[in-house]
């Protein structure tokens, strides 16, 4: 058996354990510690390290088939790992050095969170200090991953004005994690705020950032996916959800023909449509997927990666119409009674509204448009 077979076998096993209680976790906002946990030991956090490096060597495809099924067992997990399969795809274009270093970190368990932006600037700003003493003070917020990491990539501000990137054992002095993420949806990724207070970085510890010449990278193409391929799991998570209450709990309304609510007409159109849209989403982010793949085998052309950059952004769009709609729908399956706390129907619509807004999807078509239109590029930032 292959490396990538046998990871696919042990999600086999893993993936509906993490399913069975990912609705109760979030209704007692127990975090899935243990659960990452059993990821992590299980190596599937390891799909893309070459097979030279001790990995499965997999594709981008391979790995978002994955990370689709990760999402619809339970997308508050698929969303907390982000970081750490984000840091392997920035891996794979780094130094030797650099590879050598964490590799052996992943393939052992270890599992990577991020203290990304902060609050009470201008987007993107950067406030947190570095001196020249590598003696990091600051705050930042949107920590995904953070609370269940062994390491913590952050970045600051050097005296001359330049970013300065490192990565922190999570027990290092100075920092404190913060269990304070409040948003509606996908409450258990953990996103909180990340406090350094006069946290010493070690020179082994910095990360050399890609120059500035560099064009387009196929980590930023690679990052905005994995939030199509959440919401893309989000809305087969709604479609699961949509046929175990028409089938399991669900009445047909006082005037319907039907004896039953598997057949009435109106509860199957609705079932229909969330697995048409749950489908689209599917198979937008793996044909996406491929895009950047064919961008590798490329050898990164610039013009591969524009065409990635395009079909992800087209990905994007496609998948969070299809989750929010989804997750609406499957209101229309139910009556009164699908709104009841219990079921916690509507986690779905929160953990898609969540996701959506990383980055507005108008945006999104808009680029897309400029560039059939009059060839305009996408922007060369992280957001594309």
């Amino acid at each position: 058996m292959s490396g990538l077979d046998e990871l696919r076998r042990r999600a086999a096993e893993l993936l509906p354990e993490l399913a069975a209680g990912a609705g109760d976790r979030e209704l007692a906002r127990e975090l899935p510690r243990a659960q990452i946990r059993a990821l992590a030991a299980a190596g599937l956090l390891t799909f893309r390290i070459p097979v030279a490096d001790g990995g499965a060597g997999a594709g981008v495809a391979e790995v978002f088939d994955f990370l689709v099924s990760l999402a619809a067992a339970d997308s508050n997990i698929a969303q907390a790992l982000r970081p750490g399969f984000g840091r392997v795809e920035h891996l794979l274009t780094a130094s030797p050095a650099e590879r050598e270093r964490w590799f052996p970190r992943f393939l052992a368990g270890d599992v990577f969170g991020n203290a990304g932006w902060e609050v009470g600037g201008a987007s993107g700003e950067v406030r947190t200090r570095i001196d020249a003493d590598g003696v990091v003070n600051g705050s930042k917020y949107y920590s995904t991953g953070a609370l269940y990491a062994d390491w913590i990539s952050a970045a600051a501000v050097d005296d001359s004005g330049e970013k300065v990137f490192f990565t922190l054992p999570r027990d290092r002095e100075g920092l404190e994690l913060v269990d304070d993420f409040d948003g509606i949806g996908q409450r258990l990724t953990a996103s909180g705020t990340t406090r350094l207070n006069g946290v010493k970085v070690h020179p082994g510890e910095f990360a050399k950032p890609p120059p500035r010449s560099a064009g387009r990278s196929p980590v930023s193409a690679f990052m905005q996916l994995y939030l199509a391929a959440v919401q893309a799991g989000i809305a087969r998570n709604a479609l699961t959800d949509a046929v175990a209450f028409a089938r399991e709990r669900s009445r047909p309304i006082q005037h319907s023909d039907a004896a039953r609510s598997v057949d009435d007409p109106y509860v199957r159109h609705a079932v229909g449509e969330i697995s048409a849209r749950a489908y689209a989403a599917e198979a937008a982010v793996l044909r996406a997927a491929a895009a950047i793949d064919r961008a590798w085998a490329g050898e990164l052309a610039p013009d591969l990666l524009t065409e990635a950059a395009v079909e992800v952004a087209q990905a994007q769009y496609v998948a969070a119409e299809s989750a929010l709609r989804a997750a609406e729908l499957l209101f229309d399956v139910g009556g009164g009674s699908a709104v009841a706390r219990r079921h916690n129907l509507d986690r779905h619509w929160r953990n898609a509204r969540t996701v959506t807004n990383h980055n507005p999807r108008a945006w999104k078509a808009a680029v897309v448009g400029a560039y059939r239109l009059t060839g305009a590029q996408p922007p060369v930032n992280g957001l594309f």
